[in-house]
């Protein structure tokens, strides 16, 4: 019999594994009955933490910005354009690291404070610079509403990075829309190069807030 002590199944290792398995299976594969396996518990035993799989999701997704955060430290010196080009560039580097990360994080509620100090720091930060709250809540909420949901499409075409789904061939596209010329051409900046198209779409709504506000 084998004396070897296994962790202790807790919150934390059945989120971990949770994650691990979903770069494997997606988040349609991803049961509470394939992470028990892969626990080696029975199902059941997962339930005394977790009441559902939405509950799982939830402690994923804080997981996912627990690990964010320990790899992008805020600079207190930040202007609040850096603030946001910074936190949104690390909330897509954080989700591209999953297979469906945007799913899991979209409409998820974090299950501890601990984007709390986060949001109070930069709130603080947007409302020195000269925003009302609700400016800086829009202003923040906008920005990472753009990056969610551009991962969310990015991840449609891309489930991983270097990895493409079949039927996003640009080239039999444009061959396709022969007889649309302009939209047959759009098809390279829709589904190419998502970096430079991220970070385009980020600056465009960045100056967007500065001139809606008119907040330097």
């Amino acid at each position: 019999m084998s004396t070897e002590r296994r962790a202790p199944l807790d919150r934390k290792r059945v989120a971990d594994t949770a994650l691990k398995l979903l770069n494997e299976v997606g988040l349609d594969g991803l049961t509470l009955r394939t992470i028990a396996r892969e626990l080696d518990v029975k199902a059941p035993a997962l339930y005394w933490h977790f009441k559902d799989k939405q509950a799982l999701l939830d402690e994923m997704a804080t997981e996912m910005y627990r690990r964010m955060v320990a790899g992008t430290p805020l600079d207190a010196g930040d202007t609040w354009q850096e603030r946001l080009l910074t936190s949104n560039r690390a909330l897509r580097t954080e989700l591209l690291g999953y297979r469906d990360g945007a799913k899991v994080f979209s409409g998820s509620r974090f299950t501890g404070l601990e984007h709390a100090g986060q949001m109070e720091e930069s709130l603080r930060l947007f409302t020195a610079a000269g925003f009302t709250l609700a400016q800086a809540v829009r202003a923040t909420s906008t920005t990472y509403l753009y990056t969610l949901g551009f991962v969310t499409e990015e991840q449609g075409v891309e489930p991983l990075p270097g990895e493409r789904r079949e039927g996003f061939d640009v080239a039999e596209r444009a061959r396709l829309m022969a007889d649309f010329p302009l939209s047959a051409e759009a098809g390279a900046e829709l589904f190419r190069d998502y970096g430079r198209h991220f970070e385009e779409g980020l600056a465009l709504v960045v100056s967007g807030i500065e001139v809606r506000y008119g907040v330097a």
